[in-house]
């Protein structure tokens, strides 16, 4: 509710400044050291549902324990903050916190080619394998390193376009199919790579949508199911999040916060066990609502949570993830209703992963009524906030995006890669080019080289995501450390300047292990 108001003071204070099908049933031993390594790597490969829970590709229950990170939605076309920081150096604060997963809200406007990421700082390095990439690459360079870290990534179509929030998942400008086409898409970019869990079809449906309704321009359950569909279509391994509405039954409450419909007409997909739902729900810095004014108050919110969302994990109907939750934590009301929402999304220590799934709204210090777990500077945590999420966080995941147990890899299949060399400029004195490596065989590759012989005199003066050698007018560049690994079908690129200009682009050749 009054959703709208909050994202134009985010964007605001943006452009002031300048986000286990394959592993069959085995006998475990009994041994706590074995079961300790099990549990440490629990979350690997692409996950699936299992009544209240999410499981693994190993049948193992995990839990979202993460941080929204906004930007890519805005007018900066990428996440906020790398104006002030590398974005690797944010997503390893995220990890040393303990959050592990990022809830990564886009708009379509990603998908338009005159759309250019701004706001990036590339002073003293930072950020530097961003330099000259689209929004979308961009996307995909934060997923790589999120994944290597051992954390997952919920994609989130957050808008039609970056002027603001729709109440319906389509408008006059960007239709339905629009919204589809760019959301398989997405699941196409990332098939293979199991960093991308999911994606979360559309942020905050509110009036006039409605949930079982049975009008086609207004039911967001059938719109979802419409959608879901898609998406599975092209990778079926993905889960498909979905929202609430604003009003069920004459029953309303936050915008994208009342999943009461879900009891009698449940999202229903072509590809069982895929469905996660996610609720929202937000304290007085936000907006008011009439529960905060219960004499009661804060005892009667389980009620009201298990009222509009949290009967589908009770009755083990569902996961829940609440995908957006937050508060600027400033009143003693607020105080008390997110010290009561961590206690009923079940504390680890006790619950461990069969849990209620979570991401803070947000990182971000520039959300304009909640505040986010960085202070303005970009840097510095409001410990006092990130410490009432302590005892609801869960342990990180295995690293990498795509590996050796992921379902889709058949095993024993031959490394195999291709590579691309495109020029992107060239002054005649010099030019840059950039090269594309893609996995292109049957099992996830650990590492890379690409080798090509210029017909003249060029040299490499500078090469960034790659180191190289070169012998004459032979090059050889060899993966880094952070972008070797690559799941099937998975790319990474490095670029480099070379001098004299005029060379055009050589054949290349790829070797994978």
């Amino acid at each position: 509710m009054f959703r709208s108001l909050r994202r134009a003071l985010c964007a605001a204070a943006a452009a002031l400044l300048l986000m286990l099908a394959g592993v069959g049933a085995q006998t475990v031993q009994a041994d706590p050291a074995d079961a300790a390594d099990r549990a440490a790597a629990a979350g690997a490969g692409y996950w699936h549902t299992s009544g209240w829970q999410m499981l693994d590709v190993a049948g193992q229950p995990v839990r979202i324990a993460g941080i929204n990170w906004f930007g890519f939605e805005t007018a900066n076309y990428t996440p906020h903050g790398l104006w002030a920081r590398d974005y690797k150096s944010m997503i390893d604060q995220m990890k040393s916190l303990g959050y592990n997963t990022i809830r990564l809200p886009y708009s379509d406007d990603l998908f338009k080619s005159g759309t250019v990421p701004n706001s990036i700082d590339f002073s003293g390095g930072k950020n530097a394998d961003l330099q000259g990439l689209g929004s979308l690459q961009i996307m995909d360079r934060i997923v790589a390193y999120a994944g290597q870290g051992g954390l997952k990534v919920v994609l989130d179509r957050h808008r039609p376009d970056a002027a603001g929030q729709s109440a319906l998942w389509y408008t006059s400008a960007v239709p339905e199919s629009t919204w589809i086409a760019n959301l398989k898409a997405l699941a196409t970019r990332y098939r293979g790579n199991s960093t991308v869990i999911g994606i979360d079809l559309h942020n905050e449906p509110h009036d006039p949508a409605c949930w079982g309704c049975g009008d086609t321009t207004r039911d967001w359950r059938l719109a979802a199911q419409r959608a879901g569909n898609a998406i599975l279509s092209v990778n079926p391994e993905l889960l498909i999040f979905v929202e609430g509405v604003q009003t069920f039954n004459g029953v309303s409450g936050w915008w994208g916060g009342n999943l009461m419909g879900v009891a009698q007409y449940p999202v229903q997909l072509d590809v069982p066990n895929r469905v996660v739902y996610s609720a929202h729900d937000y304290a007085t810095s936000v907006a008011q609502q009439s529960w905060f004014s219960d004499p009661t108050f804060p005892a009667n919110m389980p009620g009201i949570w298990d009222k509009y969302w949290g009967y589908i994990f009770k009755q083990n109907i569902a996961p829940v993830w609440v995908g957006e939750f937050g508060t600027t934590l400033q009143s003693t009301i607020d105080q008390k209703w997110l010290a009561a929402l961590v206690s009923y999304l079940r504390p680890t220590s006790t619950y461990g992963a069969d849990s209620i799934s979570w991401t803070f709204w947000s990182w971000n210090p520039n959300s304009g009524d909640t505040g986010g777990i960085l202070k303005d500077d970009w840097t510095t945590v409001d410990t006092v906030k990130d410490g009432y999420l302590a005892s609801v966080k869960a342990p990180g995941f295995p690293s990498g995006g795509g590996d050796p147990g992921d379902p889709g890899d058949p095993g024993g299949g031959t490394a195999a890669c291709t590579a691309a060399y495109t020029v992107s400029s060239d002054w005649g004195g010099g030019f840059n080019a950039e090269v594309k490596v893609t996995n292109s065989g049957a099992v996830a590759l650990k590492s890379w080289k690409v080798t090509w012989t210029w017909p003249g005199a060029q040299k490499v003066t500078s090469m960034w995501n790659a180191s190289y050698t070169q012998s004459g007018a032979t090059v050889t560049a060899s993966d880094a450390d952070h972008n070797g690994a690559l799941a099937v079908g998975g790319s990474a690129s490095f670029g480099f300047g070379g001098a004299p200009g005029g060379g055009g682009a050589p054949a290349v050749s790829c070797t994978a292990t």
